[in-house]
């Protein structure tokens, strides 16, 4: 008798299918570096055994390995192209003309989506997550407007990021640890000594600056480099880490960039765990992300680093770290920071 009760609920629950989400996708990644069969996956998530093996198939890449952000963002792509014509901004005249008045002002599409749940709580046509809004930019509107959306955008890209080349999607890092395995207390930003950090690439690609961005304080360290292979790379950093004190170098969190490759050495010279970000998900550096953005202001897209002093590098880097922001009661990165070095040798 409970065999027929659960084969009859089983059988109603999978009549009631919904869509894997994306902490789904989360779990099955997770899962599948435990190495666990489809069959264990879908018991551990109450799904059946064909949508773990479908979803698996759908997202394979090398040596078998499963990314949920970029499965989530196959799967967001396969519905759009299935609802081409009832595209919720494209339908919504009120909840189209707000996101592209705040477009027009620079709001990113995170922004928008964010101010959009805060000021209509109740109103789930008002309602719109930033992907959506990207999907809108790139899939939905018109040639012309299409053009027009995309350079309100920071970055301006043709398109949104890259979903079919394996070689670039797989992380090439050995060894590397997952942001998934980060200390809970970096999250909350009231401990310091938590970082972030980034390459910005010069003209044609031929040279580069580092960013280390420190998640509490916002200071920033602009890191000069002659190129960006590991080894260089490692070195680099490693000098400017040894100049802070000890309580001042925790984690760094990074992308999934190979100049990043000797992160073990790194760790064993400065005692700084590094973890890496999951594929195309820069929003899990957002300190770094917005901060490169302001380095930016200085160094716009084609500046050749190499024709650039170091002594101008250092000068910028002080300018921003000695620029009020409104995220620390409009005190200086550079006064919080020393600030909270003073505390800790009291």
């Amino acid at each position: 008798m409970l065999k027929k009760l659960t084969q009859f609920y089983t059988f109603v629950s999978m009549k009631k299918y919904k869509r894997l989400s994306l902490i789904e996708r989360i779990k099955i990644q997770e899962f599948r570096e435990l190495k666990y069969s489809p069959s264990k996956i879908a018991e551990k998530l109450a799904r059946s055994k064909s949508t773990i093996t479908r979803e698996l198939k759908r997202n394979r890449y090398a040596h078998n390995d499963y990314y949920a952000d970029v499965a989530n963002r196959h799967a967001l792509i396969r519905s759009s192209d299935r609802k081409w014509w009832k595209d919720k901004i494209n339908t919504h005249k009120e909840l189209r003309d707000f996101v592209h008045e705040k477009l027009g002002l620079r709001w990113s599409p995170d922004q928008i989506s964010v101010t959009l749940k805060r000021l209509y709580p109740n109103n789930k046509s008002m309602n719109v997550s930033h992907e959506t809004i990207y999907l809108y930019i790139y899939l939905h509107s018109k040639n012309g407007l299409k053009k027009e959306l995309i350079s309100q955008l920071r970055q301006e890209r043709k398109s949104r990021g890259n979903f079919k080349t394996r070689a670039v999607l797989e992380p090439k890092i050995k060894d590397r640890v997952s942001i998934d395995e980060r200390p809970e207390e970096v999250l909350g930003r009231e401990i310091p000594g938590h970082w972030e950090g980034d390459l910005i690439i010069g003209k044609e690609h031929k040279s580069c600056l580092g960013t280390l961005v420190e998640r509490t304080t916002r200071t920033i360290i602009l890191v000069p480099l002659k190129n960006k292979l590991a080894e260089t790379v490692r070195k680099a950093f490693e000098k400017e880490f040894l100049k802070l004190p000890k309580t001042m170098r925790k984690t760094l969190t990074y992308d999934n960039g190979t100049e990043m490759s000797e992160h073990k050495l790194f760790t064993k010279k400065t005692k700084v765990q590094v973890y890496f970000t999951h594929p195309y998900s820069p929003w899990e550096r957002p300190t770094n992300e917005n901060s490169n953005g302001l380095v930016r202001d200085y160094f716009p897209k084609g500046t050749d680093f190499n024709t650039i002093p170091k002594k101008r590098i250092k000068e910028v880097q002080e300018q921003l770290n000695e620029r009020p922001r409104k995220i620390l009661d409009y005190q200086t990165p550079k006064d919080v920071f020393n600030s909270l070095i003073l505390n800790q040798l009291q």
